[in-house]
C-alpha cells in the first residue's frame, strides 16, 4: 500500500458516519437547549459586531469575528464545495447548508466556553479547548492531548489544501509555477506571522470583509445573468439529497457525507478552532462573542459558500462522478477535456459571464481566501504552543519554532497532489472534532448556563449583560472570578 493510500484510508476511518452523527447531534442538541438562537438572536448577533473596541489584552468583536472568518472563508469555500458537488452531487448542498444552520448552535457553545475559559499569557488574552478542557473538566491529559492534535493539525496538516489551492490556481489562470507561487506565499505569510497576533488580527479585519464582499457582488452578477435556472436548480439540490434523482440514486450517502465533509471544513462548526479567536476578544460576557461566532457559519457557508454552488449550478459547469471515476450526471457547461474538480468549475462558472476574467478572478479570490486561512492556522497553533510551554523562554522558543514549521509544511505541501493534501486536511479535522465534540458534550450545562445568564440579564432590561462566574455557577473562570 502506497503512503498516499494508506493516508485516504485512514482519513475515510476518520471521517465515517459515527462522526457525522455526533456532529450533528450535538448541533441539533445546542439548538433545540437554546430555542434556536441561531434564529432568535439574528439580530443581536449583527448588532453585537461593531459594540466594544480592542484593548492592552484582548482584540475587539468585530477583530475577532474577522480573525475567525478568515480560517472559516478559504479553500472550502470555492475548491471544497465543487469537490463536493463532483463526488457527492448537488444534493451535497442541501447537507452543506444544514450543517450551518445547526452549527451555529455548536458554534455559539464552543466560543462561549473559550471565552468562559481563556487565560491571560504574555499580556493578551489565550484560549481554546485545551483550555476549556483543563479549566471545565479539571484533565491536563485530555487537554495537552488536543493541543498536541491541535498543533499537528492546523501547523502541519491542514495549511497544504489551501497553499496548494493556490499555486494550483494560478498554474491554470497565469501559468505561474507552483514553486514560485509557494515561495510568495510563504514570504507574505512571514510578514504577518512574525507580527504576532495583533498583526494577524489587523490584516484578518482589512481583508476577509474585503474579499468576501467582493465575491458575493460577482456570484450576484451572475446569478443575474442565470436566473431562469434557479427553480430547477434548487430542485435538482432538494431531490439529490434525498436519493430522488433518477441519475444520482444510489448516491444518498456520498451526499450526506461530502456535504457535512466539506460543510465542516469550511465552517469550522464543532471543530474547535474558532474558540482560539473568540477566546482574544475583550467583551463583558461569553455569551456576545458565541452569539458573533454563529453568524460568522451563517457568512461562511450560507453565503459564500452558498455562492460558489449556485454559480456552479446555474451555469451547468459541473459533473458528478461515481466511486469508480465514472460520470454518473453532467451538468452540460463543461467542455469535453475538463476532467478537475476543484477551482475550475468555480472558475469556468464566472467565465461563462465574465469571459477571459473568470479565471483569474476566482485565482485572486482563493488567493485571499486560502492566505488569510493559513494566517489563522498558524494563530490557533501558537495558542496551543502557549498553553503547552506556558509563559517564559521556551515558549518563545517553541513560537519561533512553529513559525519556521509552519513556513516549510506550507510551501512543500503546496508544492504536492491535491488528493493528498485534502486526506492529510480530513485527517486533521477529523481529529480535532472528535476531541472537541467529547469536551462540549462533558460541557455542556456550562455553556448552556452562560446563555441563560445572558438571556435572563436580557429580559430584565439590561442593553449589556455582564458576567460573573460565580453568581452563574461556574468554576475555574480565572478571568471572569
Amino acid at each position: 500500500m502506497s503512503f498516499s493510500d494508506f493516508v485516504s484510508s485512514v482519513s475515510g476511518w476518520v471521517w465515517g458516519m459515527p462522526v457525522i452523527l455526533f456532529l450533528m447531534g450535538m448541533g441539533l442538541y445546542f439548538s433545540i437547549r437554546t430555542r434556536f438562537l441561531q434564529v432568535r438572536y439574528f439580530k443581536s448577533m449583527v448588532t453585537m459586531l461593531f459594540r466594544g473596541k480592542s484593548s492592552a489584552r484582548g482584540i475587539s468583536s468585530f477583530q475577532s469575528f474577522a480573525l475567525a472568518l478568515s480560517g472559516r472563508v478559504g479553500t472550502g469555500n470555492i475548491a471544497g464545495v465543487a469537490t463536493a458537488i463532483a463526488l457527492g452531487g448537488p444534493g451535497s448542498v442541501f447537507w452543506m447548508w444544514l450543517i450551518a444552520f445547526l452549527g451555529a448552535g455548536t458554534a455559539y457553545a464552543e466560543a462561549a466556553l473559550g471565552q468562559v475559559y481563556k487565560e491571560k499569557i504574555d499580556g493578551h488574552y489565550r484560549g481554546g479547548p485545551a483550555y476549556y478542557i483543563l479549566r471545565g473538566l479539571r484533565s491536563r491529559g485530555f487537554a495537552v492531548a488536543f493541543a498536541a492534535i491541535m498543533i499537528a493539525a492546523v501547523g502541519l496538516l491542514l495549511p497544504g489544501v489551501q497553499g496548494n489551492a493556490i499555486c494550483d490556481a494560478f498554474r491554470v489562470s497565469f501559468g505561474v509555477e507552483e514553486r514560485v507561487t509557494a515561495g510568495v506565499v510563504v514570504l507574505l505569510l512571514a510578514l504577518v506571522i512574525f507580527g504576532g497576533v495583533k498583526r494577524v488580527a489587523r490584516v484578518a479585519e482589512v481583508v476577509t470583509p474585503f474579499m468576501a464582499v467582493g465575491y458575493l457582488v460577482v456570484a450576484v452578477v451572475v446569478l443575474s445573468f442565470r436566473y431562469e435556472a434557479l427553480p430547477g436548480m434548487f430542485s435538482l439540490i432538494l431531490r439529490g439529497a434525498f436519493g430522488l434523482e433518477p441519475a444520482m440514486g444510489g448516491m444518498l450517502g456520498a451526499a450526506i457525507s461530502m456535504g457535512v465533509k466539506r460543510g465542516m471544513f469550511s465552517n469550522e462548526a464543532g471543530q474547535g478552532t474558532a474558540p482560539h479567536a473568540a477566546a482574544a476578544c475583550e467583551v463583558r460576557h461569553p455569551a456576545r462573542q458565541g452569539l458573533v461566532q454563529a453568524f460568522s457559519v451563517y457568512v461562511d457557508t450560507l453565503l459564500v459558500c452558498s455562492a460558489t454552488a449556485l454559480m456552479i449550478l446555474s451555469t451547468g459547469m459541473f459533473r458528478v462522478y461515481d466511486g469508480a471515476g465514472g460520470v454518473v450526471f453532467d451538468g452540460g457547461g463543461l467542455p469535453a477535456g475538463v476532467t478537475d474538480y476543484g477551482p475550475v468549475y468555480t472558475q469556468l462558472s464566472v467565465d461563462a459571464t465574465f469571459p477571459g476574467l473568470g479565471a483569474a478572478f476566482v485565482a485572486v479570490s482563493l488567493f485571499f481566501f486560502a492566505f488569510t486561512t493559513i494566517m489563522s492556522y498558524y494563530f490557533q497553533a501558537e495558542t496551543n504552543v502557549y498553553f503547552i510551554c506556558r509563559r517564559g523562554r521556551w515558549s518563545r522558543r517553541a513560537i519561533n519554532g512553529l513559525r519556521l514549521a509552519v513556513l516549510a509544511v506550507t510551501y512543500f505541501t503546496a508544492i504536492n497532489t491535491m488528493q493528498l493534501a485534502w486526506d492529510l486536511a480530513d485527517i486533521g479535522m477529523g481529529l480535532m472534532a472528535w476531541f472537541n465534540l467529547v469536551a462540549l458534550l462533558l460541557l455542556r450545562k456550562t455553556a448552556l448556563r452562560t446563555f441563560s445568564d445572558f438571556e435572563r440579564q436580557r429580559g430584565q432590561g439590561v442593553l449589556d449583560p455582564t458576567f460573573h462566574a460565580g453568581q452563574s455557577g461556574v468554576r475555574g473562570a480565572v478571568e471572569w472570578e
